[in-house]
C-alpha cells in the first residue's frame, strides 16, 4: 500500500504536469489554429447566454477558492487574525456557492449539447470523454466540501490536502498528508489530475487562449452611414474596440 500511494501522489502528480505542459506545447506546435471550443452558438444561443457565463464564472471562482485554499498557509491566516471558523466559513459559503453554479452551468450545457440534433451531432469523441469527467470533478469536489462542514467532520484539509500540495513545489511530496485525507478529497485530487492530463488534447485547450489583450487594444475609427444619411454624403464616425471574435 505504500507504494502506491508513493505512486498516487509522489509521482503521478509531476507525470500530469510533463503531460500537460508537453502535450500543450506539442498541440501550438502542430495545431495552433485548434486553439477553440468551437463554438455552437449559431445552432442555439437561449441557452448558451445563461450557461455559458453561469459556468465560466463560476468556474473562475471556485479556481480561486483553490488557490486560496491549497496555497496559503494557516500561519498566514493567523497572522492576519483571521479565525478558523470565519476562514472555513467563508471557504463553505463562497466555495459551495460558485461550484454549485458551475454544476449548474455544466449540468445546462450538457442538457443543450443532448438536445440540439445539431449540437449533438457536433459532439467528438473527446467531448464524449472530457464532459462527464468534468462532472465529476466538479461533484467530487462538491461533495469533498459539503464533508467538510458536517458537525461530525474533524478533519482539516489545510493541515492535509494543501501540506501535501504545496511540498509538490518543494520537489518533496509529502504522500502521507494526502493519503490520509478523507476518500472525496483524494477523489477530486486524482479525477483533477485525469483532467489535466487530457486538458491539452480536447476543447478545454482554449483556456490558454483567453483574449486578455481585447482589454487593451485601441480603439478603432470607421465610418458609418447613419439611418436616413444613405447616399447624403454625410458619414458618421464611430469607435470600437477591435475584436478578433
Amino acid at each position: 500500500m505504500r507504494h502506491l500511494h508513493t505512486a498516487l501522489w509522489g509521482v503521478l502528480p509531476y507525470l500530469t504536469l510533463v503531460v500537460l505542459v508537453a502535450g500543450t506545447a506539442w498541440r501550438y506546435r502542430y495545431d495552433r489554429f485548434g486553439f477553440t471550443t468551437r463554438s455552437s452558438q449559431l445552432h442555439e444561443s437561449r441557452l448558451l447566454r445563461i450557461a455559458g457565463p453561469l459556468f465560466h464564472y463560476g468556474l473562475l471562482f471556485v479556481i480561486a477558492g483553490h488557490v486560496a485554499g491549497l496555497l496559503v498557509p494557516e500561519s498566514l491566516t493567523d497572522r492576519l487574525h483571521v479565525s478558523e471558523h470565519l476562514y472555513h466559513a467563508n471557504a463553505l459559503i463562497a466555495g459551495g456557492t460558485a461550484g454549485l453554479a458551475t454544476l449548474a452551468g455544466l449540468a445546462l450545457l450538457l442538457y443543450r449539447r443532448l438536445r440540439t440534433p445539431a449540437i449533438r451531432a457536433a459532439t467528438s469523441r473527446s467531448d464524449r470523454v472530457v464532459y462527464p469527467l468534468l462532472l465529476t470533478v466538479v461533484l467530487a469536489g462538491l461533495t469533498a466540501t459539503a464533508s467538510g462542514a458536517t458537525a461530525a467532520s474533524t478533519y482539516d484539509y489545510r493541515l492535509g490536502v494543501s501540506v501535501w500540495f504545496r511540498s509538490l513545489f518543494a520537489l518533496d511530496p509529502d504522500v502521507t498528508a494526502m493519503a490520509q485525507a478523507p476518500l472525496f478529497y483524494r477523489l477530486h485530487a486524482l479525477l483533477a489530475m485525469a483532467l489535466f492530463a487530457l486538458w491539452p488534447y480536447t476543447r478545454l485547450i482554449h483556456a490558454f487562449t483567453a483574449p486578455l489583450g481585447y482589454l487593451v487594444r485601441p480603439y478603432v475609427v470607421y465610418r458609418y452611414r447613419g439611418r436616413g444619411e444613405v447616399g447624403a454624403g454625410r458619414p458618421g464616425r464611430r469607435a470600437t474596440r477591435s475584436s478578433t471574435c
